[in-house]
C-alpha cells in the first residue's frame, strides 16, 4: 500500500475513533458502561471473525509462538473503550479525543525515538518536539474552561 492510501485510511479510522465513543456512551445509557463496552467489543470480535473467515491470510496458530506482553492490546482496548464511556458525557467528546491525541503523539514520538517493539527507530528531531508542544498548547486549550 502506497503512503497516501495509509494516511487516508488512518483519516477514516480517526473519524471512526471520534464517533465510537460517543456511539458507545449512548448505548451505555441503555445498558450500563461495562456492558456497553462489553457489547461493543463482542460485536467488534463478530465482525473481524467474519473478515477471518472471508479474507484472513494468517495463522490463529501463530499465537503459540506470542509472548505474553503481545496479548495486551484487546485489554488496551477494552480500558480505551470503557474511559471514553466514562469520560465523554462528563468532559464532551472534544475534550476527550484532545487529551486522548495529545497521549496518543506523546506517546507515538518515544515510541518512536526508542524504536520500540522491534519497530524502525525514528528520532525525536525538534520539528517532532516542536510539533508535539503546539500540539499540548492545542489540547490545552480546548480542555481548559
Amino acid at each position: 500500500m502506497n503512503q497516501i492510501l495509509l494516511l487516508v485510511l488512518m483519516f477514516c479510522g480517526g473519524i471512526a475513533i471520534a464517533l465510537q465513543p460517543s456511539i458507545n456512551g449512548r448505548l451505555a445509557q441503555k445498558v450500563g458502561t461495562i456492558e456497553s463496552s462489553c457489547i461493543s467489543f463482542a460485536v467488534g470480535t463478530l465482525l473481524l471473525s467474519v473478515v477471518v473467515l472471508v479474507a484472513g491470510r494468517g495463522s490463529l496458530r501463530g499465537i503459540a509462538n506470542t509472548s505474553w506482553w503481545e496479548l495486551t492490546g484487546g485489554g488496551l482496548g477494552a480500558l480505551f473503550v470503557t474511559m471514553t464511556i466514562v469520560a465523554i458525557p462528563r468532559i464532551g467528546t472534544t475534550a476527550a479525543l484532545a487529551a486522548v491525541i495529545g497521549a496518543q503523539l506523546t506517546t507515538g514520538v518515544l515510541l518512536d525515538h526508542f524504536g520500540l517493539f522491534g519497530f524502525r527507530m525514528i528520532p525525536l528531531d525538534n520539528k517532532r518536539a516542536i510539533g508535539v508542544a503546539l500540539l499540548m498548547t492545542g489540547v490545552s486549550l480546548i480542555v481548559k474552561k
